[in-house]
């Protein structure tokens, strides 16, 4: 195997599973991860499944389950570990300048986790995206699709997003901004197996490609966010197929958590990669992203 070296986790939160900021840093170190991304998670209370209580700490915010002030908190203690991400619901008023604020005073380098039951193709998400392409700042959503779920209380489902062409609505309308798209109903599209109608998780090999790869070609601003057991499984499913996938597709794809351990550095790890897709994919496509910077507002009319 190459030579170990330093990783960039591209999606990860503060208090989240049971680790706390020592617990999270201690973590970092034993994966090999010089940075992580750091997102908040600010969907309204109504909006977001009970279940995720047991993985925060405390009473919910009225915006939560986790509070970009978290954030803050890890990013002023530690600055060169973690890289701060703040995604102020773009439904709220003053929602853009909050995140220029936020920009101007805290550094602020992305904008995500976006997970809110909304169509990401809505004119507040569009104006939201279109000032993320004028501040430089990448932007991670959460997709969804809508699973009936058993009882059907407090929502019949769990939806986010409004579903993959939404999403392909949002690309084609937002050129100038970078997309990192994320959570089941992203990645079950990996194949053109038609399984993501079923389940959020598709299993079995990859046998022909899907809307993902479609969406790849047609939008050169369109990134993958690997992290969840929905980016593992569909790497997981067909290892072939995934480093073909990988190998393809080198300067789009970055390696990401939203959890812990080295689950999915061992699995990359066992592809076989050529040493610059896995450097790629590890480290410096994140970097890439974050040196985009900023791009000048066009001129509308």
């Amino acid at each position: 195997m190459a030579a170990p070296y330093r990783r960039i986790d591209c999606h990860n939160h503060p208090d989240w599973l049971g680790h706390d900021f020592a617990a999270q840093l201690a973590d970092m170190d034993a994966v090999g991860i010089e940075k992580a991304w750091l997102l908040s998670w600010e969907t309204p209370v109504d909006e977001y499944e009970p279940v995720n209580l047991r993985y925060v700490p405390g009473d919910p915010p009225p915006f939560g389950p986790i509070d970009w002030r978290r954030c803050v908190s890890y990013a002023e203690r530690a600055p060169e570990r973690f890289v701060l991400g703040y995604a102020p619901d773009p439904r709220r008023p003053g929602a853009c300048d909050r995140l220029r604020h936020a920009v101007a005073t805290h550094g602020v380098k992305v904008y995500g986790e976006l997970k809110l039951r909304m169509t990401y193709d809505d004119p507040d998400a569009l104006r939201m995206f279109r000032l993320c392409g004028e501040l430089g700042l990448p932007v991670i959503v959460h997709l969804d699709d809508a699973y009936p779920q058993d009882p059907p209380y407090p929502r019949p489902d769990w939806w986010y997003g409004g579903g993959i062409d939404a999403f392909a609505r949002a690309l084609a309308a937002c050129p100038d901004t970078d997309f990192l798209g994320h959570a089941p109903g992203f990645w079950a599209h990996i194949a053109g197996d038609g399984q993501w109608e079923a389940k959020p998780y598709p299993e079995g090999p990859v046998a022909s490609p899907g809307r993902i790869q479609e969406l790849l070609a047609a939008h050169p601003n369109l990134h993958c966010d690997l992290s969840g057991w929905s980016g593992q499984n569909a790497l997981a499913r067909d290892p072939a197929h995934a480093a073909r996938f990988l190998t393809e597709w080198t300067g789009r794809v970055l390696f990401g958590r939203d959890a812990f351990g080295s689950g999915l550095a061992d699995l990359i790890d066992s592809l076989g990669l050529p040493e610059p897709v896995r450097r790629a994919v590890l480290r410096e496509n994140a970097e890439r992203l974050l040196a985009r910077g900023p791009r000048p507002a066009k001129k509308e009319g």
